[in-house]
């Protein structure tokens, strides 16, 4: 707990009950220093018996050390549920012996018949006391229309998210727009109020005419935006694929990838980097960053939230001018600029994270461009698995990045291939991992830190645009 900063310090005050909610300490910083405190008593020697005795004490003192955090439980204790069921008579008769397995146990163990016992999913995500005060209707501002109320949304968000207005597109849709809807390019127009924001919005219009089909990461490669106004150029000038072989990505208006044969090469292709003892190194082996690890979960009330920055329009509105910033370690140029690992592969580097989103343009190795370039010439028929490539392909394009990858930590580490042995063909075939240990849930829309990375190669973006 003390090398993370963001978590609280948990006290249980029944350590060995699973079921025991504990209460949390919050971190504060101090400057106090430790004292160690001998009391030392001297009898004095006793010359009456009538007179009393009174002892000599001496007190040393020795400082330790300086104690520069210090943990306060400042918080209330949750409600404690236990493991007891309640009889017919009142009588509480405790369930642990029976809920708990602590060993291994046979069949017999899991038929028995037991009253019902379901624990909390969730307790008090508070532990400070609030004052809640009944308030009136909040006054939105002009336009805003109250969603409408469902079983389906009864129990959401606090509060409905702000729209950016991107088109999505399905693959089945019959239509593609060619243009912006009204509100993109009124909320453009309303952020875009100087020549630094003029200049991004040019720069991204020559990216689509050069490219018609781009990624978000591979934008943020190629320009320096901040990531908010991002959110609101991005629907002025393309709309979002949300299924197909290019989910996920950017189109240009007007432009049909699915009519385009040449488009083949703006696909997305799903990369995993393959981990297990069937190819000869764990998880831990590999000098590549996970996207997130369910083993590392904590707790919303465990966990001490930061105070963010919220974004106002009146912050965008200053663009990336020197002003403000003349703490940042990057050039305004170049500020919000990724590398190009983020959405390029090329042979003999590792990927910069284990789960990648890469066009099929981006793959920079010429092995995999002629197993994109097969069927060049004689494209039939664009499918919502493979697109215009040959059926498979994606499948072939995996074998074949995996085997660099393992390739590239054979040399770095061959330790760990030391007990391997290799096929009669030399080649190892390496079946296609639907990837176990990384998930494909959606990012959650966090605040803005800016790195030369995502902690997901392309975040699914859709929560970012509705």
């Amino acid at each position: 707990i003390y090398a993370d900063p963001a978590k609280r310090l948990e006290l249980y005050f029944r350590p060995k009950d699973p079921y025991c909610h504990p209460v949390c300490a919050n971190r504060f910083p101090t400057s106090t220093m430790l004292l160690r405190v001998r009391r030392r008593s001297k009898k004095k020697q006793q010359l009456d018996t009538q007179e009393q005795i009174q002892p000599e004490v001496q007190f040393e003192m020795e400082i330790l050390g300086i104690v520069t955090t210090v943990y306060k439980f400042q918080g209330m204790s949750d409600f404690q549920y236990l493991a007891m069921h309640s009889g017919p008579d009142g009588k509480q008769t405790s369930m642990y012996d029976k809920v708990l397995m602590l060993k291994p146990e046979k069949e017999e163990f899991f038929n028995r018949d037991l009253p019902l016992y379901i624990p909390p999913p969730i307790f008090s995500r508070l532990d400070t006391p609030v004052d809640y005060f009944y308030r009136p209707d909040i006054q939105h501002r002009s336009g805003y229309n109250n969603p409408q109320v469902s079983g389906e949304n009864l129990i959401g968000l606090s509060r409905a998210r702000r729209p950016h207005n991107a088109i999505f597109v399905n693959f089945d849709d019959e239509e593609i727009p060619t243009k912006p809807l009204d509100a993109a390019v009124q909320n453009w127009k309303k952020v875009c109020t100087n020549p630094v924001d003029k200049k991004v919005e040019e720069e991204l219009r020559k990216l689509f005419e050069a490219r018609p089909v781009w990624s978000r990461n591979a934008v943020k490669a190629n320009i320096s935006v901040h990531p908010d106004k991002l959110k609101v150029l991005l629907p002025y000038l393309a709309y979002y694929m949300l299924t197909g072989p290019w989910r996920s990505l950017w189109v240009r208006f007007g432009y049909d990838p699915r009519k385009q044969p040449e488009a083949k090469i703006y696909q997305v292709l799903d990369f995993r980097i393959r981990c297990g003892m069937k190819y000869g190194y764990a998880a831990t082996d590999m000098p590549v960053k996970a996207k997130r690890s369910t083993y590392n979960y904590s707790l919303p009330i465990t966990v001490k939230k930061q105070g963010s920055h919220t974004v106002s329009v009146h912050d965008l509105k200053q663009g990336l001018g020197s002003a403000g910033t003349s703490g940042a370690k990057k050039p305004p140029s170049s500020r919000y600029k990724l590398k190009e690992s983020v959405y390029i592969f090329r042979e003999g580097a590792l990927p910069p994270y284990r789960q990648m989103f890469y066009q099929l343009c981006d793959l920079n190795v010429e092995s995999l461009q002629k197993i994109i370039h097969r069927n060049d010439g004689t494209e039939s028929e664009c499918t919502e698995r493979d697109g215009w490539c040959l059926a498979k392909t994606s499948d072939d394009l995996r074998d074949s990045m995996s085997l660099m990858i393992k390739q590239i930590i054979r040399s770095t580490r061959p330790a760990l291939f030391s007990n391997t042995t290799s096929s009669e063909d030399g080649k190892e075939q390496l079946a296609y991992e639907s990837g176990e240990d990384e998930d494909d849930e959606e990012e959650e829309e966090e605040d803005f830190k800016p790195s030369d990375g995502s902690e997901n190669e392309m975040e699914t973006e859709i929560l970012d645009y509705v």
